[in-house]
């Protein structure tokens, strides 16, 4: 699975992971209080391109705006299902109650699963291990695992203020898995032997991040397949963007030198 990151996963970097290899994509991020104002930027955030099989990832605490979004939403092709974003470290959302700061609250992000799910959606989590050490010590995601029923949870083995600098710590993703749910490993995740052993310790499956921002081929280099050059893969976001009149953005024209 391709990770949401800001900026990077538009539909044309999307749409390239998907033909390279990946077998499901998420959207930036974007609040349930933007959504309902369907400006033009927050109508794009969530457009989709082709089939390519997509998750849109929404973050909020207000669960009347999020009702109010889902009354309006028409599913486009390619649309799989919500994401509930719970793992964001951002500390401006942190302190508005929101992103990473959700995850000590199992109680209400249950209310947003059900409530996506009475109007006939697929909805996931994605979640870090707490805002901070001592959440992480407390397993709080331990307890919202188990309390809510979405239909898998991504867990990124870092809680918000650890640095990418330390290795994700994937001894969580056992006691993850035997919670009964379905788990999908996030964190540092790179090579054939990682994926394989997330196989074995139970998870459903995968989500790459940043080992795709740089390439992001590598899903399927890690399933074998044969794939052209970067360069030529530079070209075809060009043309992608192009094609449907939306700005490249910069910070992929960077990564794909």
């Amino acid at each position: 699975m391709l990770a949401p990151m800001e900026k990077i996963t538009d539909s044309s970097f999307r749409y390239i992971c998907h033909k390279y290899g990946a077998d499901l994509t998420f959207t930036e991020q974007i609040r349930f209080e933007t959504l309902i104002k369907k400006t033009k930027s927050a109508l794009m955030r969530i457009k989709l391109y082709d089939d390519t099989p997509t998750m849109i990832q929404i973050m909020g605490k207000d669960e009347e705006k999020l009702d109010i979004f889902l009354k309006e939403f028409t599913p486009e092709k390619g649309f799989q299902g919500f994401n509930l974003n719970l793992g964001c470290p951002s500390q401006s959302y942190v302190k508005q109650g929101i992103g990473s700061a959700m995850i000590k609250r199992p109680t209400k992000v249950k209310r947003m699963v059900d409530l996506i799910k009475n109007y006939g959606y697929d909805v996931n989590v994605k979640l870090r291990l707490g805002v901070n050490k001592t959440e992480k010590r407390e397993k709080v995601y331990l307890k919202l695992i188990e309390k809510d029923d979405a239909d898998f949870f991504i867990v990124h083995a870092r809680y918000r203020s650890e640095s990418y600098e330390r290795k994700a710590d994937w001894s969580v993703f056992p006691e993850c898995v035997n919670t009964g749910k379905a788990i999908v490993a996030n964190g540092d995740i790179q090579t054939k032997i990682d994926v394989e052993k997330m196989k074995e310790i139970g998870c459903i499956g995968v989500m790459i991040g940043r080992a795709a921002m740089n390439n992001p081929l590598i899903f399927g280099q890690l399933k074998e397949f044969k794939v052209p050059q970067l360069e030529t893969v530079k070209k075809e976001y060009i043309e992608l963007c192009k094609s449907q009149n939306i700005i490249c953005s910069e910070e992929v024209l960077k990564l794909l030198k």
